[in-house]
């Protein structure tokens, strides 16, 4: 046996080389990492009001409602911007699926009737579907030189400088019949 270190005798005990130091030590970072990991853990279990599901409390995965709610065209530039969020608009009256056209003459329907919200959805949507297409591999950065893209973001830019005329002009003009 070896003598210990700490208390000067020939014992088996952590000084002497017994290795109950070492096994100490190892509980001890054991435990340590237990503790570390459970305050870790805490805040998270505390947190009772967060759904399970991950979204926003008053937001419903799946419904196409969500919080804020607004019936209003905004957060289309920086002139109309108010919040970093931007609210949930309301759906225009065409299926999910429907063509560009159909999405264009919402939006002009719901310009014309003042809903602002309505058309600024159905831009976007029309925007969406129109963006829609097939390029080759490594050609997706490529900007879309579509000009009814080009017509769309015009009639959004009209809209959030609030001329609602304007933007009835483009549509129209996107649509090929002016003036109606």
């Amino acid at each position: 046996m070896r003598r210990c270190l700490v208390c000067r005798r020939i014992a088996w005990c952590a000084g002497a080389g017994g290795g109950t130091l070492k096994r100490k030590m190892q509980i001890m970072r054991r435990v340590m990492g237990v503790v570390v990991l459970m305050a870790l853990a805490a805040p998270a279990a505390s947190a009772q009001d967060i759904p399970n599901s991950g979204a926003r409390p008053g937001n419903e995965i799946g419904t196409g409602s969500s919080l804020p709610l607004s019936d209003r065209a905004s957060n289309i530039g920086p002139g109309d911007t108010r919040s970093s969020i931007a609210p949930n608009l309301p759906a225009p009256p065409v299926g999910e699926d429907a063509p560009v056209q159909a999405y264009l003459q919402a939006a002009r329907s719901a310009l014309i009737a003042g809903r602002t919200g309505e058309a600024q959805q159905a831009l976007e949507m029309a925007e969406t579907r129109t963006l829609d297409r097939s390029v080759s591999l490594f050609q997706t950065s490529t900007p879309s030189r579509n000009p009814l893209v080009d017509k769309i973001g015009q009639a959004r830019e009209a809209l959030g400088a609030r001329d609602r005329g304007r933007a009835v002009q483009i549509i129209d003009d996107a649509l090929g019949h002016p003036g109606q």
